[in-house]
């Protein structure tokens, strides 16, 4: 066999090695990037965990009031359980008459946690405040701060991670900002009220819409004796 032959079959194996090569690299790459993704998934979850952790455990501390301006964004998936676990301490808090106040964005979706955090003994009021859409934060007792950092910017997306802050300075200037914003701003019951009459919805609907009881809502919009 001439010498050319058996370069052009030494050429052909190394092409062929090559492909096979280049496809167990970009199939490797595949799933290097899928691990990447799924680690990256993983850490967001339990960063976002550990915020509701953080949370939950200084609240548990509270013994005379806790004020806060939240996202109020509706839970889906393990954010359930998170949540309930936030409305649990709310129930326990305000039976030990411990004050509860929230401000939530003025947005009609955020009226699923106003009825959960209400329904559960706290205070609710929707804000237009600017600082209200960027900022996330709880002060517990005008002593801790916990400040939530959300995963990019916007009112939006889910905070991702809190941070525990024992400062009586800083809850001062928090507890000024939040009472600037909650005596100028609508109660729940009156922020339901003035979604109807823009919106023109009906207590069914806006029922079905926000995931709360219709007889509930009719109740909180019958007008006064």
């Amino acid at each position: 066999m001439a010498i050319e032959t058996w370069l052009l079959i030494l050429e052909s194996v190394l092409l062929v090695a090559t492909i096979i090569l280049l496809v167990y690299s970009i199939s490797e790459g595949k799933e290097r990037k899928s691990l990447l993704l799924e680690v990256g998934k993983a850490t967001r979850i339990l960063t976002r965990q550990e915020y509701f952790l953080t949370v939950t455990d200084s609240m548990m501390d509270a013994k005379a009031e806790i004020i806060g301006a939240i996202t109020g964004r509706l839970p889906v998936g393990d954010d359930k359980k998170r949540t309930q676990d936030v409305i649990d301490n709310i129930e326990r808090l305000t039976k030990n008459r411990v004050s509860v106040k929230y401000l939530l964005p003025k947005f009609q979706d955020r009226l699923h946690i106003g009825h959960l955090y209400t329904k559960a003994g706290a205070e609710i009021r929707y804000s237009d405040c600017a600082i209200v859409h960027d900022v996330r934060y709880i002060v517990v007792d005008d002593k801790v701060v916990v400040i939530g950092i959300p995963e990019s910017t916007g009112e939006k997306e889910a905070t991702k991670k809190g941070y525990r802050i024992p400062s009586e300075g800083l809850a001062a200037i928090l507890k000024e900002h939040f009472y600037s914003c909650w005596d100028k701003n609508l109660r729940y019951e009156d922020y339901i009220k003035e979604v109807i009459k823009q919106t023109g919805a009906s207590t069914k609907i806006l029922a079905r819409e926000i995931q709360i009881d219709e007889e509930e809502l009719e109740k909180l919009t019958k007008p006064s004796a």
